[in-house]
């Protein structure tokens, strides 16, 4: 498919590679060197997938993700020579849809812009193809308007921890490993470890459970995984 890009990357070589790469697949591609532009011409131009360096002069790729992530869905491509866990897990927190770690090839990059976009367009194939919302116990996904809702009350969540609870939800009390997790929140990178999901969950007990320290709904399932309780107790 054919989509609008913007790259956003202060190394203007590597910007300009990434950019004749997007365009040679057929795509439309903008580049922007810094922070504030890459929140401007986002807001102005409104692309279908963004590729954000982390480290930008002025605002930081975080900064931007966190700010776009509170004002649209575009799709959010990280790039990053921070390669502890740490930083790569906030990066996916703050809601990024998926992040490669510098040293990177492009036609890796270009691997991650088409599966990305494939499965956005999967998910905007039409109201027949998108399943009816669902209700596990207090939890409610409504994959269409992508919201979560507890006891009806709707809260916020970043794109990783609706997958998960999208996919538990199809099938409650099933035990996923965070193997088959990881997969489904497109945490695809090399560098990914399963400690990614443990974040995911963490953060969502947070905001599902009546006390975060003792989860009666988003269970762990010791030495295998996690599963969404269809009943509490």
């Amino acid at each position: 498919m054919c989509a609008q890009v913007l790259v956003a990357d202060d190394d203007p070589r590597q910007a300009e590679v990434v950019r004749r790469y997007l365009v040679a697949e057929g795509h439309e591609a903008l580049v922007v060197h810094d922070g504030r532009a890459a929140l401007e011409e986002a807001r102005r131009w409104r692309p279908d997938l963004l590729v954000l360096d982390v480290m930008m002069p002025g605002l930081d790729g975080l900064h931007v993700c966190h700010t776009l992530r509170q004002e649209s869905d575009v799709l959010v491509l990280m790039l990053t020579a921070r390669t502890t866990e740490a930083d790569l897990l906030r990066g996916l927190e703050l809601g990024a849809d998926d992040y490669l770690t510098k040293p990177y090839s492009p036609r890796e990059l270009m691997a991650r812009v088409r599966t990305l976009l494939r499965r956005a367009s999967r998910g905007a194939s039409g109201p027949a193809a998108v399943p009816e919302p669902q209700r596990v116990g207090r939890i409610g996904v409504d994959r269409t308007r992508h919201q979560i809702t507890v006891d009806g009350v709707p809260v916020e969540c970043t794109r990783g921890e609706f997958a998960i609870l999208a996919a538990m939800s199809a099938q409650p009390d099933r035990v996923f490993t965070r193997s088959q997790l990881l997969h489904h929140t497109r945490g695809m990178d090399r560098s990914s470890t399963e400690r990614t999901i443990d974040v995911h969950v963490m953060n969502l007990r947070r905001k599902i459970e009546v006390d975060p320290q003792r989860p009666v709904q988003l269970i762990t399932v010791h030495g295998v995984g996690y599963k969404l309780a269809a009943e509490t107790p």
